[in-house]
């Protein structure tokens, strides 16, 4: 089976920046993501649960996205400009893709 060399994208940031992240991604022109709740985690503030949150607004999403290696540059940019000012991480992987045509 023949694959293609592709980025994974995978941004977990608050909760009610997802529309917004969403939006960025939207217009830089990534085809499609996938949008998954982070039920808790561990970073620089400590140790927190989603059961924790007073309401889903305290909580964190994960955006997962596949791309060409050549459009990554450019969603980074606009993405940055959302996640900087926001609790949020971004990492970049390596991954092959079946049916390059849909990135």
């Amino acid at each position: 089976m023949h694959t293609t060399r592709a980025k994974r994208v995978e941004i977990i940031i608050e909760a009610p920046m997802e529309s917004r992240l969403t939006n960025v991604l939207d217009r830089s022109g990534v085809t499609g993501y996938t949008v998954l709740p982070v039920l808790g985690g561990s970073g620089q503030s400590g140790r927190w649960t989603r059961e924790g949150q007073v309401s889903s607004a305290g909580g964190m999403v994960a955006i997962v996205c596949i791309l060409r290696t050549e459009r990554l540059d450019a969603m980074l940019d606009a993405v940055f400009d959302v996640v900087e000012r926001h609790i949020g991480v971004v990492s970049i992987t390596d991954c092959d893709v079946v049916r390059a045509e849909r990135f």
